[in-house]
């Protein structure tokens, strides 16, 4: 069978949970407003799920043509309206330093009350909102390595969503994608070349609708995946950059070129 997408899934506001989608456009700086937002704290240091869990049950959508943002809480409240950016501050994006411009309106009062603590919106200056940048614009991860993990966790299926990917592939064998690291991908109309193993953290523990750890996520990895050559330790998927943007959607071929 040939390798194919078999998911996709972005979200408009890093943190937040990640919601199936079956159409992209992937560019230099990934899918078109994924993660066009990121969330800071009252340090101005970047915060999302792996500190946060709750920040998992809140649902983004972002309209480019209106500028319009809603967020959708657990038992139905929707903050929405358009979007108006406020004058360019420090943050922290990790450990690097960054450039933001703070969303201004509801969205940040209703996601402080939400989680309990004071947190910030904020749209990247000059950079996309993805971990590794352009040299990460693209992540994916086959289904059988999801449902080797599966095997090893004792049970019938995990959920993709634990791990924040942006492509899901079928049709190859488990990890196939590790030996891709160097190789130019045909990825539906994009071309991709794979340059690094994605670590994993503390947020694949958590649940990826209510954010509350209830899988020993790094443990099931270090028990079959520690020792392996990867570019990062517990590897599981892969990252790489876009050479040719285009449009990737559900059933799209996944070919070496």
């Amino acid at each position: 069978m040939p390798a194919i997408v078999s998911a996709l899934a972005t979200t408009p506001v890093k943190g937040l949970r990640v919601v199936a989608v079956a159409r992209i456009e992937i560019g230099p700086a990934g899918a078109a407003g994924d993660r066009r937002f990121y969330l800071v704290d009252e340090r101005g240091w970047m915060v999302n799920g792996k500190r946060i869990g709750a920040l998992s049950a809140v649902v983004a959508a972002y309209e480019a043509g209106g500028g319009t943002l809603s967020l959708t809480f657990p038992g139905g409240d929707v903050v929405a309206g358009e979007v108006e950016l406020g004058e360019p501050i420090a943050t922290r994006f990790f450990s690097r330093p960054a450039s933001a411009r703070p969303v201004l309106g509801a969205w940040s009062d209703a996601l402080s009350e939400h989680v309990g603590e004071p947190v910030r919106i904020v749209e990247s200056v000059g950079r996309a909102g993805v971990d590794r940048g352009r040299a990460g614009a693209v992540s994916l991860i086959s289904r059988a390595s999801l449902d080797g993990l599966a095997q090893v966790a004792g049970s019938d299926t995990i959920d993709a969503r634990r791990f924040r990917m942006l492509v899901e592939i079928d049709g190859v064998a488990a990890h196939e994608e590790d030996g891709w690291l160097g190789e130019r991908v045909r990825v539906g109309g994009a071309l991709v070349r794979f340059g690094g193993h994605v670590g994993r953290c503390a947020i694949t523990t958590r649940d990826p609708e209510s954010g509350i750890v209830d899988l020993p996520t790094l443990d099931l990895l270090r028990s079959y995946r520690s020792g392996l050559e990867t570019t990062e330790p517990l590897a599981f998927g892969v990252y790489g950059e876009v050479l040719e943007p285009g449009t990737v959607a559900l059933g799209d071929a996944v070919v070496l070129a």
